[in-house]
């Protein structure tokens, strides 16, 4: 059974993911798939994707004839991973496709950030990415090592342009991105031998309800200067897909996000604070 998981797939970037892959027809690591596991904490919304999905496939007649599979799971829970992994050893699947969505921050100085929401967020953005992608390989080598070159299986970390730099007023999120793009590179270098490929993609700001939950505003938006740099998860997810295809080991969105990146590598982060202060 080939599969493709998507975590957080019950909003924002996750859930546009698996609206595109239910219906991927060009054989982009092994689509279509047998099944599509949607992982996220909120059972009834991933029934209503599920809903969703299955309609969609249904009303087109040449869709392919994926299933999904509903895991309503808290990633941040002690014993998250081994009940993912006994998922695994009970169902024996090849997975073909592992697309790391689930992510958390809270915006504010870090004396305002409960202790709970602190490590809610590193153990979401660090602990479960990684741990999951351990419980994953297992599933992924065998299947990379028989494939043809350059068609092996595929991870997806969604990292963020957060990451490049550190992001007062921000410090616990933008810290766990830079966790999330160096371990992302870094296992791309290992597993390049078994045919896979890990693209980490860094978006600037995304207009999902990243930005309410963050604030706990649910008329928050994004304002200033990063408002200036607001993409959509309809352009930004068949760019991330396309990149995976390509096995391009990072994907940095944005013309913004573009020089933001390059900035980090040749100017002092000090005066790089100071520009921003200067931009509020």
């Amino acid at each position: 059974m080939n599969i493709a998981v998507i975590t957080g797939a019950s909003s924002g970037m996750g859930k546009e993911f698996a609206r595109r892959l239910i219906l991927e027809k060009d054989e982009f690591c092994g689509a279509p798939f047998d099944e599509l596991w949607i992982i996220a904490r909120s059972q009834d919304k991933l029934q209503e994707l599920k809903e969703e999905l299955d309609s969609a496939r249904l009303s087109d007649n040449t869709a392919n004839p994926t299933s999904i599979r509903v895991i309503p799971m808290d990633l941040t829970a002690s014993d998250t991973t081994s009940s993912l992994s006994a998922l695994l050893q009970q169902e024996k699947p090849s997975v073909c496709l592992l697309i790391n969505c689930a992510g958390m921050g809270k915006s504010g100085a870090f004396e305002t950030q409960s202790v709970e929401d602190t490590h809610s967020a590193i153990t979401l953005n660090c602990t479960a990415l990684s741990e999951v992608t351990s419980v994953m390989l297992p599933y992924m080598i065998p299947l990379g090592d028989s494939s043809p070159k350059g068609k092996g299986p595929r991870i997806l970390n969604i990292a963020s342009s957060a990451g490049f730099l550190p992001q007062p007023n921000f410090a616990v999120y933008a810290a766990t991105k830079s966790y999330v793009i160096s371990f992302s590179r870094a296992l791309d270098q290992e597993v390049r031998r078994h045919n896979i490929a890990v693209t980490c993609v860094c978006p600037g700001p995304v207009d999902t309800n990243f930005i309410k939950v963050s604030k706990n505003d649910p008329n928050a938006s994004f304002t200033g200067f990063k408002a200036k740099f607001v993409t959509t998860v309809d352009k930004l997810i068949p760019a991330s897909i396309k990149a995976s295809q390509k096995g391009r080991s990072m994907l940095v969105f944005g013309f913004g996000q573009k020089c933001l990146h390059l900035a980090s590598k040749i100017l002092p982060t000090r005066l790089i604070f100071f520009f921003e202060k200067g931009m509020k």
